[in-house]
């Protein structure tokens, strides 16, 4: 797909309402944007949000670009475990809910610092927690930010890297705007019409691919085998990873990585403070593991609906990753009708479009607190000395700016290369440094300081090195760097050897830990239990 294949009347309403929705989203994080110099409006929104606006907004949070353009890709290219991967993302959503919403919650404030220091204050576990969120986090960022520059010169008909430059400068700003002006309520109700558009547009597409098939789903799979060119290989396992001894270990550490690290991204998890208590958690977190399960299935069938309808040539002919299969279905899928194709068009290309603002708006929100409130408020200061709420809530604001900018210029650097090697690292982070810490933080009793720092530093360290030297940044033609070779793995995610390293080396550095420490933690964390998984008293 290209901008010639796009007509004048799509580019032409599609500019309107991408103008349109700038214009009202910006309006509303002004108008929900903090009154007064507190804290605990800006991190939290005072904790307002009913159970269902807040299961929308973690929802809205929790799908990001990555799972739209991607996933559906990958579903398109390789049928099952494609598939298989966007049932991940899913069970990841449960197990924040079942294993971790509640204790987040009764243990944070307002970062994942928070989360991580309720037993007892530490300078250095803010310092890590503050680096593991910003080494998490960015690489999706960059993603977002070159997707958000590329999707609109393709929808618009902008041609040049230079306007596909000016473009992610100008939507970065815009972001980092929301982020800054708008806080946690006004990031959270930019998601919450995201998703609702979302989800509108995801139900219009896949009903239109049902339509094409009689709805019939056995007709569906069987056009995609057809449409794939790989025939009856697109409905198991083997396309996305090789069906051989390490490939299918492989595939089950990915769809593992997925699973703990989609949810323990530390966007997602500053959600679970927002809520007034444990069982308002408890209800907005099933709204939201609904809202995406539902999700998966239609994206499951928007996916394999591409494959049927377009085939794979057609979809590999818009970037060999898939990443704009979505769109290409949503132009053909009505081509008899001018004026309904472009009404569909128009309506997924503006799905898309919030989908890539609120996203990064939220991780940007997210490294900004961090930095903020953990590195600032509580690292940098002399002991005994803290920075005033409006002295910090002015850095919290500033922060969204140091995070931003440095985005938006890696953005512009790699824009022209292949950047599913930045997705995979943000989950592999999270799986391998992120989810044992909070584990091992939240349940066991003589889980140590030294052993925490293994979990962050080591988890994210390993997580960085095995993807710097897997097929996913060079060696194929779909690498970050398809010209070079210097991958030493040949694995798809780092999950199979960063993943058990995290929690390795955070029991490691617990049993290794001075007996008196470890004695020291069971009772900090024999205080704080009650607080901690029942809720019984506030921090």
């Amino acid at each position: 797909m290209n901008s010639n294949t796009v007509d004048a009347t799509s580019q032409s309403l599609s500019f309107a309402i991408f103008a349109a929705l700038i214009s009202v989203t910006m309006l509303l994080c002004i108008m929900t944007s903090a009154e007064r110099d507190d804290l605990d409006e800006f991190y939290t929104g005072f904790r307002t949000l009913a159970p269902l606006r807040n299961g929308l907004a973690i929802a809205g949070d929790y799908i990001s670009a990555a799972t739209v353009l991607s996933t559906i890709g990958i579903i398109a290219l390789a049928g099952f475990d494609g598939f298989i991967l966007a049932l991940s993302t899913a069970l990841s959503l449960l197990l924040l809910m079942v294993l971790l919403a509640e204790p987040l919650r009764n243990a944070g404030r307002f970062t994942m610092g928070d989360a991580l220091t309720h037993r007892a204050a530490s300078r250095s576990v803010r310092l890590a927690a503050t680096f593991v969120t910003l080494a998490s986090l960015l690489p999706l960022m960059v993603f977002q930010l070159a997707g958000a520059g590329h999707l609109v010169t393709l929808v618009l008909g902008f041609e040049g890297s230079s306007v596909r430059t000016a473009t992610i400068i100008a939507l970065g700003g815009l972001m980092i705007g929301y982020a800054a002006i708008g806080g946690m309520k006004g990031t959270a109700l930019i998601h919450i019409i995201k998703l609702v558009v979302l989800f509108g547009a995801s139900s219009l597409l896949a009903a239109l691919v049902m339509d094409k098939v009689g709805w019939n789903p056995s007709r569906l799979l069987a056009l995609a085998d057809s449409g794939s060119g790989r025939g009856p290989a697109f409905s198991r396992s083997g396309l996305l990873i090789e069906a051989t001894g390490i490939g299918k270990v492989d595939l089950v550490f990915s769809a593992l990585t997925v699973v703990f690290g989609a949810a323990c991204l530390p966007h997602v998890t500053m959600r679970m403070y927002t809520a007034k208590d444990a069982p308002a958690i408890r209800r907005a977190m099933s709204y939201a593991v609904m809202i995406m399960g539902v999700f998966v299935v239609l994206i499951a069938i928007v996916g394999a609906g591409a494959t049927a309808l377009l085939g794979r040539d057609i979809i590999e002919a818009g970037g060999p990753q898939g990443s704009t299969a979505i769109l290409q279905l949503s132009q053909a899928i009505v081509a008899d009708s001018a004026t309904f194709s472009t009404l569909v068009f128009t309506t997924v290309a503006t799905a898309v479009f919030l989908t890539l603002l609120s996203s990064v708006a939220g991780m940007i929100l997210a490294c900004g607190n961090s930095l903020a409130h953990d590195l600032y408020a509580h690292v940098t200061p002399r002991r005994g000395t803290a920075p005033s709420p409006r002295r910090e809530l002015l850095i919290a604001r500033l922060a969204t700016f140091a995070v931003g900018l440095p985005a938006i210029t890696l953005a512009v650097l790699v824009q022209d290369h292949a950047l599913r090697a930045l997705i995979i690292l943000s989950f592999c982070i999270g799986a391998s440094a992120i989810a044992p810490a909070l584990i091992f933080s939240l349940f066991w009793r003589r889980f140590t300081r030294t052993g925490l720092l293994g979990c962050l530093i080591g988890g994210t360290v390993s997580s960085i090195v095995v993807t710097t030297f897997s097929t996913t940044v060079s060696g194929t033609s779909q690498s970050l760097f398809p010209d070079a070779d210097f991958d030493i793995f040949p694995l798809t995610t780092s999950g199979l050897v960063s993943m058990p390293l995290g929690f390795f080396l955070g029991w490691a550095g617990t049993f290794l830990s001075r007996r008196g420490s470890q004695d020291r933690q069971r009772g900090e964390y024999r205080a704080a239990e009650p607080r901690l998984l029942a809720g019984t008293e506030r921090r």
